[in-house]
């Protein structure tokens, strides 16, 4: 079992069901992080599924020097700040450098280091320094078992507050593959897995200058985390997938996420 991380009210790992990490891949606009954080909360209520919110202030790690990034650390920082306060949930999102920790670390109630950063001691130390919990993306081109030396640069500094995501390892060009195995092979770090079933059916600079994706996957490897045992499930979702100014192709809709989360919660009774 793994041990239990504690954000805010929710708590993943342990004996918990399964927690749900969800919002658009990057804040667009003003209002449309808040329309997607107000239904979700909304939704997570009523079938009692423990959320925290997710969106990209900057995404830094786009195929093409022309794709759309987001609206940047101060501006991206105050609207999470908002969604956090208005909506009452916690909020996530990623760091790409060194100097984005010690804004980040005053709104964020979770601190993500992305999957190409995942063994760039700098900043995972500066992030774990926060004292905030941290969900490091398994990174494309590692083993499950090579996170134990990536939780250990954690650990290292005291915080103890460690979540893994797991979104699919690299299988040939422009593609991903998911091997449910990572899942308790990482758990047995002691830190909760996380499944990432979007990205992991991302398909890396598929669409030329931009990456592409099989949505219609996403649902299915959801409840394959959730039949071996997944801690929790991070998805990204938006209104209109095919207008959405980054990972689209990959995004569930909005209006799609209830009838997948009540098959999601069946699964896991059933394996309960």
């Amino acid at each position: 079992m793994t041990q239990s991380v504690k954000i805010g009210e929710v708590s993943i790992g342990g004996d918990h069901r399964f927690a749900l990490i969800a919002g658009p891949c990057v804040i667009e606009d003003n209002e449309t992080p808040f329309k997607i954080a107000s239904y979700l909360k909304q939704l997570t209520d009523r079938l009692e599924i423990p959320y925290i919110f997710k969106a990209s202030y900057d995404k830094a790690n786009r195929t093409s020097i022309h794709s759309f990034r987001g609206p940047g650390l101060t501006e991206g920082l105050e609207v999470l700040s908002q969604i956090r306060k208005e909506i009452g949930v916690p909020v996530l999102s990623d760091i790409h450098q060194v100097a984005d920790v010690a804004p980040a670390g005053e709104i964020l109630d979770v601190i993500q280091i992305p999957a190409f950063l995942c063994r760039q001691t700098d900043i995972l130390v500066a992030a774990a320094k926060t004292d905030k919990p941290i969900n490091i993306k398994k990174g494309q081109f590692l083993s499950p078992w090579d996170m134990t030396n990536v939780v250990e640069k954690i650990r290292h500094t005291g915080n103890s507050q460690i979540l893994i995501t797991e979104r699919g390892a690299m299988f040939g060009y422009n593609n991903l593959v998911s091997d449910f195995r990572s899942i308790p092979i990482m758990q047995q770090t002691g830190c909760p897995v996380i499944f990432d079933a979007t990205h992991s059916v991302q398909l890396p600079g598929g669409a030329g200058a931009s990456s592409g994706g099989q949505r219609e996957f996403a649902p299915l490897l959801a409840k394959a985390a959730v039949a071996v045992g997944v801690d929790a499930l991070f998805i990204e979702v938006h209104p209109d997938p095919d207008q959405a100014l980054s990972d689209g192709p990959n995004a569930i809709k909005l209006e799609d996420v209830e009838k997948l989360l009540i098959q999601l919660k069946q699964i896991q009774e059933a394996i309960r």
